[in-house]
């Protein structure tokens, strides 16, 4: 006979993903074990493994949530009537607040993925190139005559925009919505009209 699913399956995998992201991001994946995740957790090792047969597969269970939730919900945002500096200045400011309470996993993004199998590394690196060309085709609409023919200004423009996102975590631990909205809007004038903009 099959084993039942408890009903509170999905809240206990989300717990243990979150306190896994928080252990592998302080100790490092290499470093990390399964009986410190257990410790994090609350829980019994034993009842890690009912939930996840290794630390690899949590490793990617956690990759894949929160790369995928983060794509869906940048690459779905609805940004029709708007103009597309605005549009840009939306997906800056959905970008900052998504991530919002998930400084471990964008951590462990930058730092863990390399340890997992080809395969699995290049579905999670599907999922943001899928964001980074989202936001390039953005850019590219403000000033398409300054991108015409030039992939690699286009791709530096766009990267060096993740790159003032992806490391506010580092200035800013902790900082609220207003805190994440400010640097957004600081951000998209940066990118749209230079420091004389600012």
């Amino acid at each position: 006979m099959a084993r039942t699913i408890a009903k509170d399956h999905d809240h206990k995998r989300a717990r243990i993903l979150k306190s896994a992201a928080r252990v592998f991001a302080q100790e490092g994946f290499d470093r990390a074990s399964m009986s410190q995740l257990a410790r994090e957790c609350g829980i019994s090792k034993a009842n890690i493994y009912h939930y996840y047969d290794s630390k690899d597969a949590i490793l990617f269970d956690m990759l894949d949530s929160y790369l995928r939730q983060l794509r869906d919900l940048i690459c779905g945002l609805n940004l029709e009537g708007l103009e597309p500096p605005d549009q840009l200045r939306r997906v800056i400011g959905e970008i900052l607040l998504a991530y919002q309470g998930v400084d471990d996993e964008h951590r462990v993004q930058t730092s863990g993925m390399s340890a997992l199998p080809r395969d699995q590394q290049q579905l999670l690196r599907g999922y943001q190139r899928d964001l980074v060309r989202f936001v390039s085709d953005i850019i590219e609409n403000i000033a398409p005559e300054t991108f015409q023919g030039d992939a690699a200004k286009l791709r530096a423009t766009t990267m060096s925009v993740f790159g003032m996102l992806n490391w506010f975590y580092m200035w800013n631990a902790g900082a609220d919505a207003d805190a994440r909205s400010d640097y957004a809007a600081l951000v998209s004038e940066l990118t749209l009209s230079g420091v004389v903009g600012l």
